[in-house]
């Protein structure tokens, strides 16, 4: 009957219904600001070849070829933009293994919460979480895909150990770092945009390849 109860009481919100105040009451979810939290996307970058430059700049072109051709929706976002970085970031191959629109839940007990959601693309470590990618449509702002990305990480099981993100509209890239504890600690990196000047993929390859090896 305890049980029962519950479940009766039990409130379930979609992950893609929640506001970030939600998280913040539930999940005692606290951003830093503090660039010493988050500087895996700063810092021990490594170089780019001129291979994977020629590379991401195809992918670059690839991006602006869909652009003129819309609408440009999410697995379009997936096949032509993040599936190439993440081959060339060695992210299909071992110690990593890919697992794509993986169901998850998280509960905060003490406050008769639930959130269900679906992770789009989940890459694993050693069975750890290692990154979490959203994607949305090009159209689509960060601030709500930064909610429903945070969610999934808090679904993580590395506790007072880091979790990375990556949102991506494909033109936009933004990276999140969680550390979950008593108190579950984030931080997200700057925007990186493909219409900016030069090819803003090799910044978003470099920090793949640099949390590949955290």
């Amino acid at each position: 009957m305890f049980t029962l109860l519950n479940e009766i009481n039990m409130q379930t919100l979609q992950a893609s219904k929640i506001d970030i105040q939600d998280l913040i009451s539930n999940f005692n979810l606290q951003v830093v600001r503090d660039l010493d939290f988050f500087r895996e996307w700063q810092e021990g970058l490594p170089e780019v070849t001129d291979l994977e430059k020629q590379f991401l700049d195809k992918v670059r072109g690839g991006y602006w070829n869909l652009i003129n051709h819309p609408p440009l929706l999410e697995k379009a976002i997936q096949i032509s933009v993040l599936g190439p970085i993440l081959f060339l970031a060695d992210f299909y191959l071992p110690p990593f293994h890919i697992q794509a629109e993986k169901a998850i839940e998280i509960t905060a007990e003490d406050e008769g919460v639930m959130i269900r959601g679906q992770i789009d693309i989940l890459l694993l470590k050693e069975r750890f979480w290692a990154l979490v990618i959203e994607s949305k449509e090009a159209a689509f702002s960060i601030e709500p895909a930064l909610v429903q990305l945070l969610a999934y990480m808090l679904g993580s099981l590395r506790v007072n150990k880091p979790c990375f993100g990556l949102i991506s509209s494909g033109g936009s890239f933004c990276f999140v770092k969680l550390v979950r504890g008593k108190l579950n600690q984030y931080a997200i990196s700057r925007i990186f945009e493909i219409r900016n000047p030069g090819n803003d993929l090799y910044d978003v390859f470099k920090i793949l390849k640099r949390i590949s090896q955290v």
